[in-house]
């Protein structure tokens, strides 16, 4: 199960974030390659973050999958995430950063 977990100083007060939902959770989806309803998204905003030394719109971004994410996945989740805050919030693509975790299951081999 993706999960993408975006910080923003952007006020979202006002802001349609379901399209926003709707439409990283396509994204996530498709570029992962795991079903929509597999996919959580989490949207902070007005968060006290700054970019370069100024509170000028920025977002800070983690997504967590188990496996499906190297570093094409990576590429165009970075461009699509990043196209989607421009369009949506009015963040630049320079001020966006996405941590990526993929995270490989393992056998658990406790004997409690």
């Amino acid at each position: 199960m993706p999960c993408l977990d975006i910080s923003t100083n952007v006020n979202l007060d006002g802001v349609d974030t379901d399209s926003i939902f709707s439409e990283l959770t396509k994204a996530v989806s498709q570029i992962v390659g795991k079903p929509e309803n597999f996919v959580m998204i989490l949207m902070k905003g007005s968060v006290a973050l700054t970019f370069g030394g100024n509170k000028e719109p920025a977002a800070l971004a983690e997504i967590i999958s188990m496996s499906g994410i190297d570093s094409q996945v990576k590429r165009k989740l970075i461009a699509t995430i990043g196209s989607i805050l421009q369009n949506t919030l009015s963040i630049p693509k320079t001020r966006f950063v996405l941590k990526v975790f993929n995270v490989r299951s393992t056998q658990n081999t406790s004997k409690l």
